[in-house]
């Protein structure tokens, strides 16, 4: 879903300064598979922490600065965030709400919101 929403994010993943020639070619291959499991990892984490997500501050900060490195926009996240609801969509039905729709989005934010002090944090011209 992440390609077909905008398709300019496949250069972003190369692994051994290889580049896929078409999104299925990037969605099987094992780096990216790896890279999905760590996007979870975050996302469990979050859940796991969802009264205190402030215990993540310091760690999705420097997330956000590597992301950030590797050239990626904050604006991609809006569309990671739309491949992720999608995919609960479809994954859990009609148990998919309006209010559960809610709650993954503000999860979603909060985690991107914490991220995205990663690139206010960089000095001026960095």
């Amino acid at each position: 879903r992440l390609f077909d929403l905008d398709p300019d994010l496949l250069p972003l993943f190369q692994y051994n300064c290889k580049q896929f020639a078409n999104p299925q070619e990037c969605l099987s291959a094992p780096e990216f598979l790896d890279h999905i499991r760590k996007v979870m990892l975050v996302i469990d984490a979050a859940v796991s922490h969802l009264e205190n997500l402030s215990c993540l501050e310091e760690y999705l900060c420097n997330l956000g600065k590597k992301h950030q490195a590797v050239g990626v926009k904050v604006e991609s996240f809006s569309t990671v965030g739309e491949s992720l609801l999608y995919m609960l969509e479809k994954c859990l039905g009609t148990a998919f709400s309006p209010d559960v729709r809610e709650a993954w989005s503000k999860l979603y934010g909060a985690v991107v919101k914490a991220m995205r002090r990663g690139w206010d944090t960089l000095p001026e011209g960095d």
